[in-house]
């Protein structure tokens, strides 16, 4: 499995690569289950209803307990991240996904491409869900404290004030870093541990591997969503509320 996701086809000037596509199948999907949910939803729910009602609820109230009285602009950004790469996850380990494809000649090597590919196993698919957590984050702080007081967090001309700055911006740049890496490493390791041992192995001995899996892709969906929602909670409270 190469780090880089291998193209598919091109329609005009964008390349459509197998983890691109995969990322459409989970949109697809998010949206359906969507229309679904809200098309069925009734006064007596039924157990699918009562689950979602439980995850949603137990969510926002993690979410209230965190953020106090930013929760209702809060949570809906980190139950989207929960969502997207919760789905992402799990659906890459669907049977097929990395393993259904083409045989192209490489390096006078013959190498499956994949049709599909875990999105969250691209580190542009990753790097992009961090800089959009990023981005909002500091765009709720600029749309709750206003410009001025979201500058004073890293611009001062006090010199003290102004190293912490700083280092603000810094940590900034590490918080994408970070939230890329850590997600993009291990589903990226998962589905290279999935792929050697299920091509060595026919059956049973994958199982164990396919349900740590299963456990990671919901740590790492709730770990992804949590960090997000911390950040913001931070990121819009005043330097006089935090003291």
């Amino acid at each position: 499995m190469h780090f880089a996701p291998e193209s598919i086809f091109h329609l005009g000037f964008i390349n459509f690569t197998n983890s691109l596509l995969h990322t459409l199948f989970v949109d697809v999907l998010i949206i359906a289950l969507s229309y679904f949910i809200v098309k069925n939803i009734k006064l007596v729910p039924n157990l699918f209803q009562n689950g979602v009602e439980m995850v949603v609820q137990s969510f926002y109230e993690m979410t209230e307990s965190v953020t106090s009285d930013k929760v209702k602009m809060i949570f809906p950004w980190c139950m989207a991240f929960f969502i997207f790469i919760l789905i992402a996850n799990w659906s890459s380990l669907i049977p097929g996904v990395s393993s259904i494809g083409f045989f192209e000649t490489r390096e006078g090597h013959r190498e499956l491409i994949p049709i599909l590919r875990g999105a969250t196993s691209d580190i542009n698919t990753t790097l992009g869900l961090a800089l959009v957590s990023v981005a909002a984050t500091h765009v709720l702080s600029i749309k709750t404290l206003g410009i001025a007081e979201y500058l004073t967090r890293y611009f001062s001309l006090n010199p003290i004030n102004l190293f912490i700055g700083l280092l603000e911006i810094i940590s900034e740049i590490t918080k994408v870093i970070s939230l890329s890496f850590r997600l993009f490493g291990n589903i990226f390791a998962g589905e290279v541990v999935l792929s050697t041992v299920s091509s060595i192995f026919a059956f049973v001995f994958p199982l164990p591997f396919m349900f740590l899996e299963i456990i990671v892709g919901l740590v790492q969906a709730l770990v992804f969503a949590m960090l997000t929602m911390a950040f913001m909670a931070i990121l819009t409270t005043a330097h006089s509320d935090a003291h």
